[in-house]
């Protein structure tokens, strides 16, 4: 590869980083090309985008994007892989899905909306993350929740007193 590609793949990558906010970086060093294959298949059929590239290139590409991604580059050591989501949950189960098989992919890191998770001990973590639609899906029903207690008991209140007006007129 020459610096001219290089350069390509540096931009292009600081690209998907963007664009797509979460990512992951892999270990699948010593893996035969068709497990490789494989996954690449299974990455294509979860909507996940999976890209090979070198360790100081997957570095430049985070530079150039921008934000803080200091922490992942500790990581960035030996075979790297980094596989890119609009989900942040897709790759991490697919790794999970993959790791029945055998002891490939090994996360090495994910960035996720800004959130930084180092080790693959961070898997079962990643896996059980909600998305920004159902965090704020949550966040509205909690904030429903009393003012519907609220407009029930004014109503149900309403009616008490209606009946009771109703009694002292007839009294009356």
């Amino acid at each position: 590869m020459n610096k001219e590609e290089k350069h390509d793949l540096v931009l292009a990558l600081a690209d998907q980083i963007k664009e797509y906010g979460n990512f992951y970086i892999t270990d699948t060093a010593d893996l035969t090309v068709a497990k490789v294959n494989n996954i690449r298949r299974q990455c294509f059929e979860a909507d996940i985008t999976m890209q090979v590239a070198k360790n100081s290139l997957i570095k430049k590409a985070m530079e150039a994007a921008g934000g803080d991604f200091a922490p992942i580059y500790d990581v960035l050591k030996g075979s790297s892989s980094i596989l890119f989501s609009k989900s942040a949950t897709a790759p991490a189960k697919l790794i999970k899905a993959l790791r029945k098989k055998g002891d490939k992919p090994v996360l090495k890191a994910a960035y996720i909306d800004s959130a930084v998770f180092i080790g693959d001990n961070q898997l079962d973590t990643l896996t059980k993350l909600k998305s920004k639609e159902q965090l704020i899906g949550e966040i509205i029903g909690l904030l429903q929740s009393p003012a519907k207690n609220v407009v029930s008991a004014l109503q149900s209140g309403g009616s008490i007193i209606a009946g009771v007006v109703k009694t002292l007129q007839e009294r009356g």
